[in-house]
């Protein structure tokens, strides 16, 4: 049924908020201050017309926006846009009932995305890759994303053709591309193992050079160059279709909050554990101040922080060890011997390994999260156990979504 709404406010995902009939309506694509016409099915509306527009409203810079189910808030300007994030976060938090002054968002521009994962599928001859439409399971073929590194954008053409060489008619695949110093790792999932014939001609893409590794259910199939993100003396080395910080540049804005968060080394530094360690990130930039202990539950992860910690130069000892930390945490007599924590959990976070940090008497706690509710929840349980959190900062890594990354710093005492 179609009804004429006032948006009042945008909500946690970026849909305008109305009230109709007592009832709150989602609008995705609507704005604060603007009244619109929408069909409405339950708390769900579908914009049809703009009558009133806010002058918060941009042009989005996307032809596909709108269509595609990535970008949520390319429409909106950039002042209420980054006010919009952060306040995420400070509701986030105000909802544990913890009273903290959110910092000003850290903004990423476009064109930094460097790790991508795409749908492909196979139809005859014909192979498409793109993202899922918005609400659906259908595919949108694109040809340029502003957010991805131009690395990736211009070989969009070039990755479907690559697909096109493993993916079965008829199938999809997922294929995850990362932007490395070295060329792009591209590792294919979904696909069927190539047989002898096709190793050569997909080895052939490999030695153009703009390829790196090309990985195909686990397999790798060819490699020109070792995937390589160096950072000075240090090289992180990514593993296969692995978790990576999306952007270069919210990594060093996270990696120097973490630095902050920690405070200076003594002349005999006590070591720092790096919970949720991934394939180093923040474990190396730390190891050149500190003895690191790198605790993660993934092996091929930990198999990359390994290469990582070979081959670069300046740092002091890592030690690593494979746990998981969701079912089996550190416990405070394992933690006394560190000056500082890290930790840096999936979506879900870290809530039993906070409940045993706030049992512990380390003297300082960092978090990273990209899920603002779960870092709350446990910076609520870090201040019931006599934290004191001293800074929270969001940084905007999810460019035009209602996602941001957040790094909370704590005190004991």
């Amino acid at each position: 049924m179609r009804h004429r709404l006032t948006i009042t406010s945008l909500g946690h995902e970026g849909d305008g908020v109305a009230e109709d009939g007592g009832a709150k309506v989602f609008v995705p694509f609507a704005l604060p201050g603007e009244v619109v016409e929408a069909d409405v099915a339950g708390e769900r509306g579908h914009l049809v017309k703009i009558l009133e527009r806010s002058p918060d409203r941009t042009e989005p810079p996307c032809r596909h926006f709108g269509t595609c189910g990535g970008c949520t808030l390319q429409h909106l300007a950039e002042a209420p846009y980054r006010a919009f994030k952060r306040d995420l976060v400070q509701r986030a938090f105000e909802q544990r009932g913890i009273a903290v002054e959110v910092e000003p968002l850290l903004a990423i521009g476009p064109h930094s995305r460097r790790r991508a994962v795409f749908t492909v599928e196979k139809e005859g001859d014909t192979t498409r890759l793109g993202f899922n439409r918005r609400e659906s399971h259908d595919l949108l073929a694109i040809e340029e994303c502003p957010l991805l590194v131009p690395a990736i954008e211009t070989r969009l053409g070039r990755l479907s053709q690559l697909a096109g060489l493993v993916i079965g008619r008829g199938k999809r695949a997922r294929m995850t591309v990362t932007a490395t110093d070295t060329g792009l790792d591209v590792a294919i999932d979904g696909a069927a193992t190539p047989g002898r014939a096709l190793y050569d001609i997909l080895g052939r893409h490999v030695a153009e050079g703009w390829l790196a590794r090309l990985t195909v259910e686990g397999t790798e199939v060819a490699t020109s160059r070792q995937p390589e993100l160096r950072l000075g003396d240090t090289v992180l080395y990514p593993a296969a279709g692995g978790f990576l910080q999306a952007t270069a540049a919210s990594e060093q804005a996270l990696a120097d909050l973490v630095d902050a968060g920690i405070g200076k080394a003594g002349p005999r530094s006590a070591p720092v554990v790096d919970l949720f360690a991934g394939i180093g990130t923040f474990s190396l930039r730390l190891a050149r101040r500190f003895p690191v202990l790198a605790v993660e539950g993934d092996a091929a992860l930990l198999k990359a922080l390994d290469r990582s910690m070979r081959f670069s130069k300046g740092i002091r000892t890592i030690t690593m060890r494979r746990r998981d930390l969701f079912l089996n945490p550190m416990a405070p007599p394992e933690l006394k011997p560190f000056k500082a924590v890290v930790f840096d959990p999936p979506r879900a976070g870290a809530k039993a390994q906070s409940e045993m940090l706030a049992k512990s008497t380390v003297q300082r706690i960092v978090g990273v999260s990209c899920n603002a509710a779960t870092l709350a929840r446990d910076a609520r349980i870090l201040i019931d156990g006599g934290y004191r959190l001293t800074r929270v900062t969001p940084v905007d890594q999810f460019l035009w979504s209602s996602h941001v990354e957040v790094v909370a710093a704590f005190e004991k005492g």
